[in-house]
């Protein structure tokens, strides 16, 4: 189904919303976006492509902020990135069938959706910059893991990293938010990689480049958002209840075909 003038700049607005909330905690939005676009009906090609593009264009901007307030560690980073990089490549390559697709989104839009509601309680339950060391090993498996998931229903992957990591106290927030925005850069530009190679990229550009607008400047508003003032977690937790019933009528509807 093409995309009228009407449905983008709704989409323009609700993107721009989504940018600028997620890019606040380190997220790029991937998840929304996807759940947005499948209320919209456009073909799961041009949903894959349009959460890539609109997710590599929001964490480009978180991450350099993070690397300019000096919040980039590279070292604790890079096994993470080793492992989902790839992961994510070979996500993307695979030719889903269209019922497969939509099964496995709205799954992963579900999940996402509670893993949203468990790290605002996590959060105000726990002081979250007590640390613990964890080897090495755990870094690198728990990367791949969240990298092949993210290629193969088009999102960064960051959605379930921070929350996982909070919860285990891997670092400080500001450190899991500006690993969640590099992980979710590069896993978004291996995944559309991937895309591109198998032959289901597919997105009108006028359309790629009103709705990358939006959240370029949503991205970069809610970046420079400080996370004490804005207060992210109600709002997390309303996107979360969106993200849930999309995800529930996705699997319902699209995926099993039961309604």
């Amino acid at each position: 189904m093409a995309l009228s003038v009407t449905s983008i700049l709704l989409l323009c607005i609700l993107f721009f919303v989504i940018a600028s909330v997620y890019s606040s905690v380190g997220f790029g939005g991937g998840s929304s976006y996807l759940a947005i676009l499948a209320l919209v009906a456009v073909s799961f090609y041009t949903m894959r492509s349009l959460a890539l593009v609109c997710n590599i264009i929001v964490v480009g901007g978180s991450t350099y902020w993070f690397i300019k307030k000096g919040h980039f560690k590279i070292s604790s980073f890079l096994p993470f990135i080793i492992t989902s990089v790839p992961m994510a490549f070979i996500g993307a390559s695979f030719k889903l069938s269209e019922r497969a697709f939509f099964v496995l989104l709205g799954l992963v839009l579900i999940t996402a959706a509670v893993f949203l509601v468990w790290q605002t309680k996590r959060l105000s339950k726990f002081n979250i910059e007590t640390t613990t060391a964890y080897p090495p090993s755990f870094n690198y498996i728990l990367g791949a893991i969240i990298g092949l998931i993210s290629g193969l229903v088009g999102i960064g992957g960051g959605i379930f990293l921070a929350p996982i990591l909070h919860h285990l106290k891997w670092g400080t927030s500001v450190k899991i938010a500006a690993l969640a925005s590099f992980f979710i850069l590069a896993n978004s530009m291996s995944g559309l990689s991937g895309l591109v190679l198998a032959g289901t990229f597919d997105t009108p550009i006028w359309a790629a480049l009103l709705l990358g607008l939006s959240v370029f400047i949503g991205g970069q508003l809610g970046v420079r958002m400080s996370l004490k003032n804005l207060s992210p977690q109600r709002l997390k937790q309303l996107t979360a209840l969106l993200v849930f019933i999309v995800g529930f009528r996705v699997l319902l509807v699209n995926g099993l075909a039961l309604l």
